[in-house]
């Protein structure tokens, strides 16, 4: 492996990251990138071995980095890594083009693995998520697929306890928009309140 991107808006998880990638991989070059536009820029000048990104980042999340990274480089290993449970992201980002999906509450030894795996061109996922996808009944699906991508966003963002106005100013749109694709999401889950939001979102 000689060439690692790394995408994370907080800098002490990519210092954190970056070391454990050096421990593991001393010969790697390894790029650091804050957000989801200079991580499409640098996969769009660049060839790169390996993409780590987090789902959560202000203007272009992961999520939406990873149709446009696929676009320019479709068979650039992309390794998702996020707070929120497997469930409510695993598959979609996956579905986008994600090689493999984990959470950041995993200890280091999965991350390497997870690496390891998609860097031999095979998917990664925990056996939780696993068989969480097995027991999904075959006519039906979880509400939260339902969501939009932008839908999703913000969901995830009201579920970490963002005020309509900062959602609206991280992904640079109108409070209006946000208000409305917030009542969308709130009759798509079958629930009332933000606080309802955030409880299924746990």
């Amino acid at each position: 492996m000689k060439k690692i991107l790394l995408a994370d808006d907080h800098s002490f998880i990519r210092l954190g990251l970056t070391q454990l990638l050096r421990d593991e991989f001393p010969s790697a070059l390894i790029r650091e990138v804050a957000n989801g536009a200079d991580l499409v820029n640098e996969v769009m000048q660049e060839d790169w071995d390996l993409v780590i990104s987090d789902l959560d980042m202000p203007g272009i999340s992961g999520l939406e980095a990873l149709p446009r990274i696929k676009s320019v480089r479709p068979k650039l290993p992309v390794l998702i890594l996020s707070i929120f449970p497997e469930d409510l992201y695993a598959l979609r980002a996956l579905k986008a083009g994600a090689s493999g999906y984990l959470n950041k509450n995993a200890a280091p030894e999965e991350l390497i693995t997870a690496i390891q795996r998609i860097s031999q061109g095979r998917r990664y996922v925990t056996a939780e998520l696993a068989e969480q996808l097995l027991s999904f009944p075959n006519d039906g699906r979880p509400l939260h697929e339902l969501l939009t991508n932008k839908e999703l966003e913000i969901f995830k963002q009201i579920a970490l306890g963002r005020s309509v106005s900062q959602i609206a100013e991280s992904l640079f749109v109108a409070v209006t928009t946000v208000s409305t694709h917030r009542s969308r999401i709130l009759e798509k889950l079958k629930v009332s309140t933000n606080a309802d939001l955030t409880r299924y979102a746990l």
